[in-house]
């Protein structure tokens, strides 16, 4: 029987509205490996709103940033550098403001087949 083959490098780009409730951004998926390349978030408001980026792993929560305060038109890098994902694990975000936090991110997935 033939295995399909699966692609071994997977690039993603991930763009999303900041809420007030904390959300799941990211989910590494099954078989593979995200390695974060960039995330940062942009301030679009007229005010300094704050943001915080977490790592989840089996319910446990893990904050990368907490309440980092964003000025008004401006844009935060949430990572210093590099950040590796295991399959099944997660990145999360919560904002002061529902509607100016923009999120975007750049992700390399690698096949752990």
């Amino acid at each position: 029987m033939a295995v399909a083959a699966a692609a071994v490098n997977v690039f993603q780009t991930i763009t999303d509205t900041v809420g007030l409730a904390t959300a799941v951004v990211y989910t590494a998926p099954v078989a593979y490996t995200g390695v974060i390349l960039l995330a940062q978030v942009t301030n679009s408001g007229t005010v300094t709103e704050t943001i915080s980026f977490g790592y989840r792993r089996e319910g446990l929560d893990t904050p990368i940033v907490t309440d980092l305060a964003i000025p008004a038109n401006d844009t935060a890098n949430l990572l210093a550098g590099k950040l590796v994902v295991e399959t099944g694990d997660q990145l999360t975000l919560v904002g002061s403001n529902a509607t100016s936090l923009k999120y975007l991110s750049s992700i390399l997935e690698t096949s752990n087949l």
